[in-house]
């Protein structure tokens, strides 16, 4: 649960660059996880507040518009709406949505920038950049390009390698080029604004050190920079688009503003500020604003992309720290990247699903909904993910509805048939009803744990049990046989039933807003605590959700399909689609057919082998270890007997990817202990050439030994 200290949450995406539409790269990275935090948080009544908005500064404006041949300000202008509009329909629950080219961003910028100024904050240097004689302009970070001095990369920009990820300075490339007119450039004198991140390095390291909690990727990605030691970083650029450095502060340091712009890594983040300020001056409360950013009661959470990580925790919490005034984040819960389809997206390419095609395909086949689940199954929470359509097919089709829809449907169309559409009475319950009551009663303080530890994936999956505990129990309770034979106990079983419908109702509205909603509806279950912002925050609540909501004798509405399935001719519309945009091979994907494969080890006679007892079994249970970044407890039924084994893999796989799963275990390896813990065995696991572990499977059953 929020630390008691904290009063409020104040909740930032990454903002998108208004360049281009959404794709699913970016929903899985900084959007969906962090609107689904926040709507569990608002079932749960806490103040938060959820900020947002489109980064229409920098080069990446500019050279789209170069290669549209329309003005900067026409790019965002199309973009902006498109984004925003997009977000709407798919359902975030955004506070407030804005944007960078606004007179409040602007003058915010300014400021901040002022007051960093008068503290002395920056260096100002005089020194050479690259300058592109052709086109007659300095040369920002992503209008050149070179190869990267690191890892070889020819196609790196001069801010970062987007290959191996070290960040760079356009002079450190190795034959660099304009992207603009693909001149060589020219080294010329200019003057520009530095923020000494150097100087706040001990201090960022002592705040850094107060977070252990941080996702372990963040960590080790920060902790890298600061063995190698933070530098001066410009924060000002040479370009004819973006926030104008403020002309007193020029006018002061002897220098000609014209043409100068703050860098778009020093306005974004500030852009959340500009945001704040006004989604307070809509509420009819100017200075609400200041009560999230200047409070120390706020919570205040950055969800981003990996790509993110170094700005949001060194940049620009040494900004904050250099201006004094506002909270520094609690957390920046980023995510890596998600791949398509076994590769790298890339929309240079054309190797992407855009949000909003995949709405308007899927409008009357279900919605945001089904891509809203299937995504924040596979959320690269530590690591990077894989989408595809077919995965998504069997999501949809084998989760939402043959577990979800197919409960609620069971449930509803029985007490629509046998008991006038009402909730049967519950009288006597056997130690079935109360087991499954005891069960219920856990879930959302189980599921609220794993959205308060950023566990985005596991709170999903952990819904989704809770449906599938209704399977089980209907199925056990079997009330078209009690129907007959012993009434009340059907009675029993359809009210317990209808009570886990409703509290899913409530549970599953962060994952399934509208199916929530049209679930509600067919419960008529009023009251119930909203999602979204701007609503009461009164009524039935999360932790309410967790014991029966209908009473005996309510009317309930017409029960409809929840979920339909998926048809393989819609997801092979889908496979072409992707096919027939693609331009080409992506080369910044490894080719793992280069890579050397592992030597093959010294000969063994068969009676070394013959030693080992491999065995079939089903892993049953798979969950972190405590304090160990790399292992997972998992307990496998072998059909004699369950064992525990601790696999080194937690790296490279989310525990629910393993549970269900027939695997092949080492049964006969002795046993050790790790972390307290004993691990009795070892899993078979597939190691291909680029590092990835696939477990063994087999048909067998479990038990059964492997020759």
């Amino acid at each position: 649960m929020p630390d008691a200290d904290f009063d409020r949450i104040l909740v930032t995406s990454a903002l998108p660059y208004a360049n281009g539409p959404v794709h699913l790269g970016q929903l899985a990275g900084a959007y969906l996880p962090a609107d689904l935090y926040c709507r569990y948080q608002r079932l749960q009544g806490r103040d938060v507040v959820y900020i947002c908005g489109s980064d229409e500064m920098g080069v990446a404006i500019v050279m789209r518009a170069l290669n549209e041949d329309i003005s900067p300000q026409a790019i965002v202008d199309k973009y902006h709406p498109m984004i925003r509009d997009t977000f709407e329909r798919f359902g975030m629950s955004f506070d407030y949505y804005g944007r960078t080219t606004s007179d409040v961003h602007a003058e915010t910028s300014q400021a901040f920038f002022r007051t960093l100024a008068e503290k002395e904050v920056f260096n100002l240097r005089t020194e050479e950049q690259l300058y592109d004689p052709e086109a007659e302009i300095f040369l920002a970070d992503r209008f050149v390009q070179g190869t990267c001095p690191v890892c070889g990369f020819e196609e790196a920009y001069g801010d970062q390698c987007e290959k191996c990820g070290s960040a760079l300075s356009p002079t450190e490339l190795i034959d660099p080029r304009s992207t603009l007119t693909d001149a060589t450039p020219e080294l010329r004198e200019t003057t520009h604004w530095y923020l000494p991140l150097g100087d706040f390095q001990p201090k960022l390291e002592e705040w850094i050190g107060t977070h252990p909690e941080w996702k372990p990727n963040v960590l080790g990605q920060v902790r890298s920079w600061f063995q190698d030691g933070l530098k001066d970083r410009a924060i000002t650029r040479d370009v004819p688009w973006g926030v104008p450095v403020p002309a007193d502060v020029a006018e002061a340091a002897g220098v000609d503003a014209d043409g100068k712009v703050i860098y778009v890594w020093f306005d974004a983040p500030i852009g959340y500020i500009s945001a704040t300020k006004e989604w307070a001056e809509a509420q009819g409360d100017p200075d609400a604003w200041k009560r999230y950013w200047q409070d120390e009661a706020t919570q205040l959470v950055h969800f981003i992309g990996k790509d993110n990580i170094v700005f949001h925790c060194l940049m620009f919490p040494a900004m904050l720290m250099a201006h004094g005034d506002y909270v520094l984040p609690e957390n920046v819960p980023a995510n890596e990247f998600l791949n398509l389809e076994g590769r790298k997206l890339s929309t240079s390419r054309g190797w992407a699903v855009w949000l909003h095609e995949y709405l308007d395909d899927f409008a009357d086949l279900g919605g945001p909904d089904l891509l809203r689940y299937s995504l924040a199954t596979m959320l690269p929470e530590t690591k990077d993910a894989d989408f595809s359509w077919n995965d998504f097919q069997a999501r949809v089709n084998g989760e939402l509805a043959d577990v979800l829809g197919n409960f609620v449907h069971r449930a509803m169309t029985f007490a629509t048939r046998y008991f006038d559409g009402e909730v049967p009475e519950l009288a006597e319950p056997s130690d079935l009803d109360r087991d499954v009551l005891e069960q219920l009663a856990a879930f959302p303080e189980r599921i609220g744990a794993s959205y308060e530890r950023y566990r985005i994936r596991e709170a999903v999956q952990e819904t989704m049990n809770l449906a599938r505990l209704g399977n089980k129990y209907f199925n056990d309770a079997e009330p078209w046989h009690t129907r007959k034979s012993d009434p009340q106990a059907a009675a029993n079983t359809i009210h317990l039933s209808l009570q886990l419908c409703a509290s899913l109702a409530v549970l599953m509205a962060p994952i399934l807003p509208f199916a929530a909603a049209r679930l509600r509806q067919m419960l008529r279950l009023d009251g119930v605590r909203s999602s979204v912002p701007g609503t009461d925050d009164s009524g039935i609540g999360w932790g309410d959700a967790g014991q029966p909501l209908l009473e005996a004798g309510h009317a309930l509405g017409d029960p409809e399909i929840l979920f339909s399935k998926i048809d393989d001719e819609v997801i092979q519309h889908q496979m072409d689609k992707l096919q027939a945009t693609d331009t080409t091979d992506d080369p910044q994907e490894p080719d793992t057919n280069e890579l050397p494969y592992e030597p093959v080890k010294d000969e063994i006679v068969y009676d070394d082998f013959a030693k080992l007892d491999f065995r079939m079994g089903t892993v049953t249970v798979a969950e972190p270890v405590p304090k160990a970044d790399k292992l997972l407890r998992v307990e496998v039924d072998l059909g004699f007997e369950e064992r525990q084994v601790l696999a080194g893999v937690a790296q490279q796989m989310e525990p629910e990817e393993l549970v269900g799963k027939k695997v092949v275990l080492v049964a006969n390896l002795k046993p050790r202990t790790l972390f307290g813990l004993e691990s009795q065995g070892m899993l078979l696991m597939a190691e291909d050439r680029d590092g990835r572990l696939t477990p063994l499977t087999a048909d067998g059953e479990n038990g059964a030994v492997v020759r």
